[in-house]
């Protein structure tokens, strides 16, 4: 989609620092990171949200998880522990609406979020 953010970082007309990336996923900073860590990880196919994602789509989505593992390997929150959140929608301040999840950890993480 053009005038997507995501969708321009994917295609590499927005630059960012690229923390990992797959065939399907790529992970890169947040730009107001809320912990230590906090590393958002795309799916390269532009997706709205939860609520659009098709069968077809699964797979990508599964490629996601794997580059959330991915970074929590490499970034060290495999050990410590990370949190992962997916917002949809606008009651869940969704602000960018590509799929995207927020890997977050580095610090204790409250219990309820919100």
């Amino acid at each position: 989609m053009a005038d997507c953010l995501f969708c321009k970082i994917a295609a590499g007309t927005i630059p960012v620092k690229r923390v990992a990336e797959s065939e399907h996923a790529l992970a890169f900073p947040d730009i107001n990171p809320q912990a230590p860590t906090h590393v958002l990880v795309i799916p390269k196919k532009h997706l709205v949200s939860l609520n659009e994602v098709e069968a077809a789509d699964w797979p990508i989505l599964g490629q996601v998880h794997a580059l959330v593992a991915e970074v929590a390997k490499k970034t060290g929150l495999a050990q410590t522990g990370f949190r992962t959140v997916i917002n949809t929608g606008k009651d869940a301040n969704q602000i960018v609406f590509h799929v995207h999840v927020h890997v977050i950890g580095g610090r204790q993480l409250g219990w309820p979020p919100g």
